[in-house]
């Protein structure tokens, strides 16, 4: 059964992964996945960690002063992640659906609006937004006025998890009861098909 263990433990690894980063905080450091490969458990730490060095890569880019060569670089690099991101959630909504699709649907059952993979992928990033607010509210060098600011979001990004973890928690119990309906849509991102974007496949204007 998948229930609300089963998003609290979403969580457990999501922190447990960006902790894990920071101990580093390096974006060439070898993840250290602790889990055995193949199983959920991997997936959604390699979820996170994708996530944690998007995020400092998107840091990086920003930097006014980097060298446009290397800023090109990194912008590819977001690409390969954002389409590495897109797989793997893709690989987690293949678990649900092995899980559910086979649950007789319920007269009034309903199609959410997103897969449960897709949920969780907010879950993943919303993690990695608290702790760099965190990081910000226990800056010692900023005014009073932006630390009360830092202070206010990060009492909005949490309850943001606890309304999101309720809210996929009785997602994932709607589908085991067939109160929503299983369905999953394959993202089939163009840009990086050479079959489909025609910068790639040499499309003439």
């Amino acid at each position: 059964m998948v229930n609300m263990n089963f998003v609290e433990q979403c969580n457990t690894i999501f922190a447990q992964a960006v902790a894990d980063y920071h101990r580093t905080d390096n974006v060439d450091a070898v993840m250290p996945n602790p889990f055995v490969a193949g199983s959920i458990e991997y997936d959604l730490y390699c979820k996170n960690w994708i996530d944690t060095v998007q995020w400092h890569l998107e840091d990086i880019i920003r930097d006014p002063q980097i060298d446009p060569a290397e800023a090109l670089v990194i912008k590819r690099r977001i690409d390969a992640s954002n389409q590495d991101r897109t797989d793997l959630v893709e690989r987690i909504d293949s678990y649900f659906w092995e899980l559910f699709h086979g649950i007789t649907p319920q007269a009034n059952a309903r199609i959410n609006t997103e897969s449960p993979a897709w949920a969780i992928d907010r879950l993943s990033i919303l993690h990695v937004k608290i702790w760099h607010m965190r990081e910000q509210v226990e800056r010692t060098d900023v005014s009073a006025e932006q630390h009360e600011k830092c202070v206010a979001k990060m009492a909005v990004l949490n309850e943001q998890l606890q309304d999101l973890t309720t809210s996929i928690g009785q997602l994932l119990e709607d589908y085991q009861t067939g109160a929503r309906i299983m369905k999953v849509y394959r993202q089939m991102k163009m840009y990086n098909d050479p079959m489909l974007n025609p910068v790639l496949y040499g499309k003439k204007g």
